[in-house]
């Protein structure tokens, strides 16, 4: 159970010190990669629900606190976003390679959509429609780019850290 947690936070604490500084000089026409939404919906894809949740909320409040945002916004946004990819991995009967794919550049958009509407509701500021919507879908590609590159590590992770059912007679 350590083992497990402590790999599911060296992913986390990975996919947010590469987020913040090697992906924040590498953009897609102006726009970085969400790598901590990346980890969540993957985490999520191959664990369920609860795991997804409790790995967004944790990325969340990691991220929030990381690069100083309000507190609290990511934080619900990965959590809801984690239950939700959780919930709909379990109704998918026949598996597609581009399923994960897919399911990334989903809630990718999903998500950073939520963030900022959010985000717009509690601060009571302007919102530009056009730049949300670019920023949302160029994250979306961004992160399906990503996708299979990081898809095989963190499925070793999972697969590796899970704990085994031992069975005595």
């Amino acid at each position: 159970m350590l083992r497990r947690t402590l790999s599911l936070a060296a992913i986390i604490v990975t996919a947010l010190l590469l987020q913040s500084t090697v992906f924040s000089q590498i953009r897609l026409a102006g726009v970085k990669p969400e790598l901590v939404y990346l980890v969540v919906i993957l985490i999520a894809f191959f664990e369920g629900p609860s795991e997804g949740a409790v790995v967004g909320f944790a990325g969340g409040m990691a991220q929030d606190f990381l690069l100083n945002q309000p507190k609290g916004i990511t934080a619900l946004t990965l959590t809801l976003l984690g239950y939700g990819i959780g919930l709909a991995r379990q109704y998918i009967s026949s598996p597609s390679p581009l399923l994960p794919t897919m399911l990334v550049a989903i809630g990718t958009f999903s998500g950073v959509i939520f963030h900022e509407i959010v985000r717009f509701l509690l601060s009571a500021g302007d919102i530009d429609t056009f730049f949300l919507l670019k920023t949302a879908l160029l994250s979306s590609v961004y992160g399906a780019l990503l996708t299979p590159l990081i898809f095989p590590v963190i499925r070793k992770v999972s697969e590796g850290s899970r704990l085994r059912r031992v069975v005595r007679f």
